[in-house]
């Protein structure tokens, strides 16, 4: 088989633990190139694996590149030079469409982990996937050009779960809860765990599913105690987030929400920020004749996401509790994985967050690579079979678990 080079677009957390993974694996993946706004930070993620020793393959070549993602022309360029078949797409999620058109127009195959955001809409109406994505589907099937949607950790593994829920364990789901709770301690008055901008655009207001309907609430309006794996009971809030708006679309399924784990500090910090107007992505003219976006300066004032990995310690834990009928049977399944932050920053300088989210576009890759996880269109990933993916995960480091939380049995 013949080896597809890389392109990875991005230079933050989440890049960083992609071009690690992928480097362990480039005897699959060829050649690899990381391109940044910045070439610096490339070329610091290039020493941290030459460091730390993972370019399993040392006569490919691992380099860096200077991009502007915005400019699809550039990256066509970029593409062509590299000689990239695999594009993975980890910049911040406005570039989306720029660089799907790149792949488009290239033939290489497209991968990110977010769903694409314009800078002066939060929040669109739902599906948010039809917003921008979707509506690139037939080109891709014409040109046959393989786009992997949402190919992080949440969305991505949370929607492989899904997948496997339905393949292996259930006849039927009535109802879908993700759940996300990082229940570490970064020592820090007040930190995003990735990109400030993009965390805070998340939260403005909640679209869930519920009984087949998009239904519309306020964000942290409503709170529930689950009691997670290791880490015990933590409160997590009913939360929009990107999966629910595809697998509405590609499941049979009731109710589908997703919850993430806030402290009360967490909440109060945030509270405070949104009602003095510093999450607000609508330019503001200062004193001085100086516009300026208050969510952009509240990112260049709060701490870089990778600068909380060498203290961070304690556990995250991802999964979906799942609930539906198997042979007749009521069921429920919590399907999951535990990372631990001193583990991942171990391994390659990272905490979990970035870890769990860094580690499946890589395996995605090495799917692609090999055939396995190449529809030739576009796709989300519950559409994709979960079973080599959710292999290949627990061999690069995210092992599935499951537990039985059937009201009979989990009570015993």
């Amino acid at each position: 088989m013949k080896p597809q080079n890389v392109l990875i677009l991005g230079a933050g957390g989440v890049a960083h633990v992609t071009a690690h993974k992928c480097a362990q694996y480039n005897d699959i993946l060829g050649d690899i190139c990381i391109a940044s706004r910045t070439q610096a930070k490339c070329d610091k993620i290039i020493a941290s694996i030459h460091r730390q020793g993972h370019l399993k393959e040392p006569t490919r070549q691992l380099t860096s590149r200077q991009i502007d993602a915005t400019d699809t022309e550039a990256v066509v360029r970029l593409i062509e030079d590299t000689n990239s078949g695999i594009v993975l797409n980890l910049a911040q999620p406005f570039v989306n469409m720029m660089v799907l058109e790149a792949c488009l127009q290239t033939g290489a195959a497209y991968l990110d982990t977010a769903v694409h955001e314009e800078d002066d809409l939060i929040c669109e109406d739902p599906p948010w996937y039809a917003n921008h994505e979707w509506k690139r589907a037939e080109r891709c099937q014409e040109r046959g050009v393989t786009a992997i949607l949402g190919a992080g950790f949440d969305p991505g593994v949370v929607n492989a779960y899904c997948a496997l829920a339905a393949k292996h364990h259930f006849d039927r789901i009535e109802t879908i809860d993700i759940l996300d709770v990082n229940a570490g301690n970064h020592g820090m008055y007040f930190a995003t765990n990735f990109d400030p901008e993009i965390n805070f655009r998340e939260f403005t207001i909640v679209w869930s599913w519920i009984n087949r309907e998009w239904v519309c609430s306020p964000v942290h309006d409503e709170k529930w105690v689950f009691d997670f794996p290791e880490v015990g009971p933590q409160p997590v809030h009913l939360t929009g987030h990107d999966e629910i708006h595809s697998l509405a679309r590609f499941m049979d399924v009731d109710t589908i929400r997703f919850w993430m784990g806030f402290s009360d500090h967490y909440i109060k910090v945030f509270n405070v920020l949104n009602n003095v107007g510093m999450l607000s992505e609508k330019p503001v003219r200062t004193a001085e004749g100086l516009e300026v976006v208050p969510l952009k300066v509240l990112k260049a004032v709060l701490p870089d996401p990778m600068s909380l990995a060498p203290h961070y310690k304690g556990k995250t834990c991802i999964g979906c509790l799942v609930k539906g009928e198997q042979d007749g049977e009521s069921k429920e399944l919590f399907i999951y994985n535990i990372s631990d932050h001193a583990a991942c920053y171990r391994e390659v300088g990272s905490q979990a967050i970035s870890y769990t989210a860094g580690v499946p576009p890589a395996a995605a890759a090495v799917l692609m690579a090999q055939e396995i996880w190449l529809p030739n269109t576009m796709v989300n990933v519950e559409q994709l079979d979960p079973d080599p993916f959710l292999d290949l995960l627990e061999e690069m480091g995210l092992p599935t678990l499951i537990e039985d939380r059937t009201p009979s049995l989990y009570a015993n």
